[in-house]
């Protein structure tokens, strides 16, 4: 039996499944079945086993026609298609979306949704697509916002917040902890390794350390492929919620994102996604979560990060010493600023990388003065 007759036996089982089920109440989420490197019958397919588990939500497919009891607006076109879509949309005929691909304007990214593999714990991934900002310090920062904002709409009061241990994480962790002790609510998370930390290794990733992981959305992007096609050698998505939302600091509408090698449990994950997104007002959370940033100075700060920097001034290395004492928690693009403002007070000093990220080394008996002074110039 042929994969698409497979899922055509399948659809119709469903669909027979389906049919008389109370209307009352249900939350309509539009889903788009053209584009996909499937079958157009594999997205009805995840449709309807997200029907079957939630009796509530109900969904308009805009694709090619399907015998499934689905509202349809039919169409072979991808243009057309969203252009149904954002019309449903404008209209409220449709609390919220799924598509195969949107065009979002800088400062709107996607938060996905996936299992951590050892624990089976549920982490957002913020972002996975779309831009934040040009700036990729100030990208992060502001993908923690979205990221709380996906948590928190989701169910959880105080998200935990880790750092994925890419350039910057340093910078975005020192950002991130100024904000909360500002007064932005959610919590800084912990690594499950030894040496502990917001910042995030391999690790914390498999384990699930913290509801939500906070990196660059390339690096995002990788990381949902491997988790939700790692079992079938990336040919196709088989677990998981998908990319998830767009979310930036004035959306309106509710636009997830699957990719074009989705599979049924996919598209069915990435819809009840959505539905969970519309049941906690995703769009009031992220704006109501920006003012909150803005509050705690969120504004002040990306403004200071994005400054064009002085050229810092060449200094001579100090008389050469023994450097046997790491000091970490030093971003990488700060490294070589570090080791230069300890030079200047005469602090010897080598850059290096330890097996928790860059390090700066120091002779033990400068150990005391060398963290004050990378403290005092905001580098540690």
């Amino acid at each position: 039996m042929t994969h698409e007759k497979q899922v055509s036996n399948a659809l119709y089982s469903m669909a027979d499944a389906l049919e008389g089920k109370n209307t009352a109440h249900k939350t309509k989420i539009a889903l788009t079945t053209i584009g996909s490197e499937l079958p157009a019958e594999e997205l009805v397919q995840g449709a309807l086993t997200a029907c079957s588990k939630n009796p509530l939500l109900e969904v308009v497919i805009i694709g090619p026609k399907t015998n499934a009891p689905f509202e349809q607006y039919n169409t072979d076109c991808e243009k057309e298609a969203h252009t149904h879509l954002e019309k449903l949309l404008k209209e409220k005929e449709v609390q919220g979306a799924v598509t195969l691909h949107y065009n979002f304007p800088l400062g709107t990214s996607t938060v996905g949704k996936v299992n951590a593999i050892g624990s089976g714990k549920e982490m957002y991934i913020a972002t996975t697509t779309g831009t934040s900002a040009a700036n990729r310090v100030e990208a992060m920062i502001l993908n923690a916002i979205l990221g709380i904002s996906a948590a928190k709409s989701g169910g959880i009061k105080s998200p935990s917040i880790g750092v994925l241990n890419v350039e910057g994480a340093r910078q975005v962790e020192k950002a991130l902890n100024t904000l909360k002790e500002n007064g932005l609510e959610f919590s800084m998370g912990e690594s499950v390794r030894r040496d502990g930390g917001s910042v995030l290794r391999g690790n914390d990733i498999l384990a699930g350390s913290c509801d939500v992981v906070v990196c660059d959305t390339l690096t995002g992007n990788i990381l949902m492929k491997l988790f939700t096609a790692s079992n079938t050698g990336g040919q196709k998505e088989t677990v998981g919620w998908g990319y998830g939302p767009g979310i930036g600091r004035n959306m309106d509408n509710i636009i997830s994102i699957i990719s074009r090698a989705s599979g049924a449990p996919v598209v069915s994950g990435a819809l009840q996604y959505t539905y969970e997104m519309v049941s906690g007002d995703l769009p009031t959370t992220a704006k109501n979560q920006f003012k909150q940033g803005d509050k705690a100075g969120l504004k002040e700060l990306l403004a200071e990060l994005t400054k064009p920097q002085q050229k810092t001034e060449e200094v001579s290395a100090p008389p050469k010493k023994t450097v046997t004492e790491e000091i970490t928690g030093i971003d990488i693009l700060q490294l070589d600023d570090g080791v230069q403002v300890l030079w200047k007070e005469g602090i010897y000093a080598e850059s290096g990388m330890g097996c928790a990220g860059p390090v700066i080394m120091v002779n033990p008996e400068d150990l005391d003065k060398a963290k004050k002074s990378l403290k005092a110039n905001k580098i540690l």
